[in-house]
């Protein structure tokens, strides 16, 4: 997966900072986040950005984002391999999901 550059990234954090504070993210609130911070908004970056979030739920990416890393864990030797098999293919279609939206989210910046 390709790495955001330092600007992009400027533009992921602006909108996370809205989230967080339950503001709607539209061009408008981004491109205020990021004057306050110093930066110079990009109205094609903005847009871009404000499109592809529209179809993003963001507290579930989030969620989604920090459980990853734990799923990952080798399952404990007393799990049922039938089990084993119904998880292995629900974290795989998650982490397919997941790809697929941040695919998504880094081709903006390309």
């Amino acid at each position: 997966m390709p790495v955001a550059s330092q600007t992009e990234m400027e533009y992921i954090y602006a909108a996370l900072l809205l989230h967080k504070l339950d503001k709607e993210i539209n061009e408008a609130t981004l491109k205020k986040v990021l004057q306050s911070a110093g930066a110079t908004p990009d109205d094609t970056r903005t847009k871009a950005l404000v499109a592809a979030l529209s179809e993003v739920d963001i507290g579930e990416a989030l969620k989604s984002a920090v459980v990853a890393p734990t799923a990952a864990a080798p399952a404990s030797s007393e799990a049922a391999p039938e089990k084993e098999g119904k998880e292995e293919k629900k974290e795989e279609v998650d982490e397919k999901k997941d790809e697929e939206a941040l695919a998504g989210l880094s081709s903006l910046f390309g």
